[in-house]
């Protein structure tokens, strides 16, 4: 009798643990993810919330702030947290795309728990201090990082095992940023992984169900920007409003990558050398471009632009013409000092404005329709990936009978947008990738690591 117990005891317990390896470990960390995407959105709003504050007390207050705080945030980054720089997505596909059976290299530098730690801590500074940066990147690789991480708690971990959890986690990243699920599926396989294999497409699904249901019991299920309601436009307004959003928002979103990725081609000489020689100073620099952008705008380019991109489409918010060009430069000089941030939000935020610029030429084409089709086009454009950003956009504002103009303006922007550029998170995952012989990723400027300035530098 006592032989059966334990012989029943020692099955029980080979039972349980194959279901923890099976399924427990996927599922606490996909419970984890969704948590910690839920904790940081809090964070970023909060980080946001407490600069409004000051910024509407003392409107020059800023011209002191955001400088120092991004000499602050560049020098965190570089000295302690190398990798957690820029959005994070171009991190997670330069790890993905490694080649070999061996573990990867770039995962142990690009998405250890210190980068978690630094991506969230840093990019609260840099929104504490009005930049024009967006959280959904940084969620990726926070997610990515997270589900690397419980590669530990298997026994034998494979470099196909690793890949499968970053892949899950970076999409359930993104789903829990935007509330946006299908957008996590569709992200996974467009932008991080162009061979997505049928077993990875369970565990990126079941990661996304778990942070799903973590992120909705905390937040509640809402949409992002709230449902839209489209005028009763006719089929030959529809097709202008298409072809005009997809050509300019793809011409606009190709320069902005051309910018990104040619800095060394239009950046003077004296300010790549001090980017070289003194990024903090480089940062703080850059930090008080961006806040006498702000108050000359009168706040409305600090921050990730939600706000404004949320009224624009309801019709509560009134701005320049010039804001989707002064929150362009803003995003800029927000991101070559390299502060850890995300340009999702901030892009929609620009293809909100330039569709509120297209209204006042095309009055007669509804204000919601022109500002959804020119933040899908400006999105794809800018990501070059067409079906991620029109399920994103369309998810956003609930759009579902937008969906075929939001696939043909995301479609045509993003072949507009290849003229002036290559995809820019693919590019700037090559320049990761080809630092791997460094002991640290590059830090200096992320969008080009490349250039004779980081050489350099060291």
């Amino acid at each position: 009798m006592k032989n059966l117990l334990f012989g029943l005891h020692g099955k029980t317990l080979r039972h349980a643990r194959r279901f923890w390896l099976q399924y427990g470990i996927l599922w606490t960390g996909a419970v984890i993810t969704g948590l910690i995407a839920v904790m940081y959105a809090r964070l970023i709003d909060l980080g946001f919330e407490l600069f409004q504050k000051m910024e509407h007390r003392h409107s020059w207050l800023p011209l002191i702030v955001t400088p120092a705080m991004s000499a602050l945030c560049v020098w965190l980054t570089r000295k302690y947290f190398p990798g957690a720089e820029g959005s994070g997505i171009p991190q997670v596909i330069a790890t993905l795309g490694e080649q070999g059976e061996r573990s990867s290299t770039l995962g142990p530098k690009l998405l250890s728990l210190r980068i978690v730690a630094g991506k969230i801590g840093v990019s609260f500074l840099g929104i504490l201090g009005g930049f024009t940066i967006g959280r959904e990147g940084p969620t990726v690789q926070v997610g990515a990082a997270l589900m690397y991480n419980m590669r530990r708690f298997y026994p034998r971990p494979s470099a196909i095992l690793e890949k499968r959890l970053i892949l899950a986690g970076a999409a359930a990243g993104l789903s829990a940023a935007f509330n946006t699920p299908l957008a996590g599926i569709v992200f996974a396989i467009e932008e991080l992984s162009r061979s997505f294999e049928q077993r990875a497409s369970g565990i990126v699904i079941t990661t996304i169900i778990f942070a799903g249901v973590v992120a909705l019991g905390l937040n509640g299920n809402y949409t992002y920007f709230g449902a839209i309601t489209a005028g009763p436009d006719t089929m030959r307004e529809m097709v202008i409003a298409v072809l005009t959003c997809g050509i300019l928002m793809g011409v606009a979103g190709g320069i902005f990558c051309w910018l990104l990725l040619n800095t060394q081609r239009w950046i003077p000489a004296p300010l790549r050398s001090l980017r070289a020689e003194r990024p903090v100073l480089f940062g703080a620099l850059c930090g008080l471009i961006v806040a006498v952008i702000g108050v000359i705008a009168g706040g409305a380019t600090f921050g990730s632009g939600y706000v404004e991109a949320k009224g624009l489409l309801t019709g509560q918010e009134h701005l320049s013409a010039l804001y989707p060009l002064a929150k362009l430069a803003s995003m800029i000089g927000s991101y070559l000092p390299g502060i850890p941030g995300g340009i999702f939000a901030p892009s929609l935020s620009i293809g909100a404005g330039f569709g509120n610029v297209l209204h006042m030429l095309f009055g007669d084409i509804s204000l919601p329709l022109l500002i959804a089709l020119a933040m899908v086009g400006y999105l794809a454009a800018v990501t070059q990936s067409p079906i991620t950003a029109f399920v994103i956009v369309m998810e956003m504002i609930n759009g579902h009978a937008l969906v075929i103009s939001l696939m043909a303006t995301a479609l045509l922007a993003s072949r507009v947008s290849r003229f002036f550029a290559p995809p820019l998170y693919e590019a700037l995952s090559e320049r990761y990738a080809a630092h791997t012989k460094y002991a640290h990723p590059p830090a200096t400027d992320p969008a080009s690591p490349s250039d004779p300035d980081r050489k350099s530098a060291g």
